[in-house]
């Protein structure tokens, strides 16, 4: 980067929290968040501004006490032997370190929680666990709800970069505060405090230790080795050349910059106007659910510094529609999405494939879908809003026919308004389909039938701010071994999406 921390961060101090640069597009760049400096201490600098790269300022802030038993060794030995493991992760970091190390040291927080999300998710902000924990701190939907983090058809916060690190801290602070203890609190933060908190009380009870070496007789398998699993990165961190692992150089100054905007914009357009890679864009914006970018007062874009320069040229110089979707609701049951993807000049597979509606399944009246703009929905200047994604929803049920067809056999005392009135269907019907003549019926006369299907039940997709939610936070792990198995290293690319399995079927709500 041309300009200096030094400089960035006394710029900041002038600022008072003003946009760095505001411009006729509505869209305003904001340098990466600074902690507060005097500008008359020596050095003039930030915290650990003057280190050589971001490892030595981790290093330089590690608080946790060292936890040594015979599973940290274990899982020192998984992490060490492999390298190749290690560098993929610690890369796809080098994006996002620099933040988080700046949000723990304003909180005063231990640095090497920092590599938590190494343990979660292996760095993936697009990571997502079968307990439906997604983003790179793991958070299942309740508890996301529970530290604010938005969840719509467009937008999933619990992937976002700055509030799933915002709310990630937040709740491990909490956790510190209910235990004291961060080993204890990180074990909450895997098992809920609630259960940690149980097993506390029982060792009370008993008179005997809390700590965690004693505490995790009474884990499950996956928390006992979440701890352990730290420690080992801690290690490797701590001292590379020890285990003969060359950490990737990460500069300690902010990878990214903040753009504020207020106007809607395809993901694939403001790819291209930041000249960034789809992957490379979506790894620093991996919150956006679909394809169009519902701008806002609190909608933010990550972009390298240089980028966001682009950006903010390109923009001014752009021709051509921003955003190119816009908002349909379904006005009934019969609204087929063959007859909507006519109407918007598109196909039916684009309309499944946008809105992630399954094959062999149709959409419930009241369902709200993106659908390709036309001349007509942009002349009425139909734009999708704040308020149409926080209260979309997308209702989907089998596609099966309204009736099904039956045959039924006429017993001695059967009339056909006695068969009408079982089958809920009419005497009038029950005549046409068989072609009868007269009303009544002979012993064993075989009839056809069209009877109502029953529809399987409708599929909310969207999460609703309003479930009950279990407490207990689910996450998953980028796992190293529980027992003796170790898992496959991480199988994604940057940018791409890693789905990571949990290691325990119990901790699923």
């Amino acid at each position: 980067m041309q300009r200096t921390l030094k400089q960035l961060a006394i710029a900041a101090l002038f600022c008072a929290g003003a946009p760095l640069l505001s411009y006729a597009n509505d869209i305003s760049i904001y340098p990466a968040p600074f902690n507060a400096i005097n500008p008359e201490l020596a050095g003039n600098a930030l915290p650990g501004m003057n280190d050589i790269d971001i490892w030595t300022r981790i290093r330089k802030g590690f608080g946790i006490p060292d936890l040594d038993n015979s599973l940290v060794e274990s899982q020192t030995q998984w992490y060490s032997s492999r390298p190749d493991y290690i560098q993929r992760t610690t890369v796809r970091a080098s994006r996002y370190l620099f933040h988080v190390v700046q949000e723990l040291e304003k909180r005063g927080m231990p640095t090497e929680l920092a590599l938590l999300p190494f343990i979660e998710s292996a760095f993936n902000p697009e990571a997502l666990s079968t307990a439906k924990a997604a983003g790179m701190w793991q958070f299942i939907p309740s508890t996301g709800r529970d530290y604010n983090l938005k969840q719509n058809m467009f937008t999933d916060e619990r992937r976002d970069v700055l509030a799933s690190t915002d709310a990630a801290l937040t709740y491990l602070q909490k956790l510190y505060g209910m235990f004291g203890d961060w080993q204890l609190a990180l074990a909450a933060y895997n098992w809920g405090e609630g259960s940690v908190q149980r097993a506390v009380n029982r060792n009370l009870a008993a008179g005997l230790p809390i700590d965690f070496n004693t505490l995790s007789a009474q884990m499950p398998n996956e928390t006992r080795n979440y701890v352990p699993k730290l420690q080992a990165v801690k290690n490797i961190i701590a001292n590379p050349a020890a285990f003969d692992i060359a950490l990737p150089k990460v500069d300690n100054q902010p990878y990214f910059v903040t753009i504020g905007k207020t106007r809607n914009i395809d993901v694939k357009v403001a790819a291209q106007l930041a000249e960034l890679s789809l992957d490379e864009f979506k790894a620093l914006n991996p919150q956006f659910n679909r394809p169009v970018i519902i701008g806002g007062e609190d909608t933010k874009i990550l972009l390298p510094e240089s980028n966001a320069e682009k950006f903010k040229a390109n923009m001014s110089k752009w021709t051509q529609a921003f955003s190119t979707w816009t908002a349909h609701t379904v006005s009934s049951a019969r609204e087929r999405i063959e007859t909507i993807a006519s109407k918007f000049g598109t196909t039916p597979e684009v309309i499944r494939s946008v809105n992630q509606i399954p094959p062999r399944m149709v959409l419930k009246a009241g369902s709200t879908i993106l659908v390709p703009k036309t001349e007509e929905t942009a002349a009425l200047d139909t734009d999708l809003t704040p308020e149409i994604a926080d209260n979309a929803r997308l209702a989907i049920a089998p596609d099966v026919p309204e009736t099904r067809r039956i045959y039924v056999k006429a017993g001695k005392r059967d009339t056909l308004a006695g068969i009408a009135s079982r089958y809920r269907v009419t005497v009038a019907q029950i005549k046409e389909w068989n072609g009868l003549k007269r009303d009544t019926l002979a012993a064993g006369q075989s009839l056809q039938l069209q009877v109502p299907n029953v529809a399987g039940h409708a599929t909310t997709r969207v999460a609703s701010h309003h479930h009950a939610a279990p407490a207990r936070r689910q996450v998953a792990s980028a796992k190293a071994p529980v027992r003796k198995a170790a898992p496959a290293p991480a199988r994604k690319v940057a940018g791409k999406p890693l789905t990571l399995a949990s290691g325990n079927d119990a901790r699923k709500q």
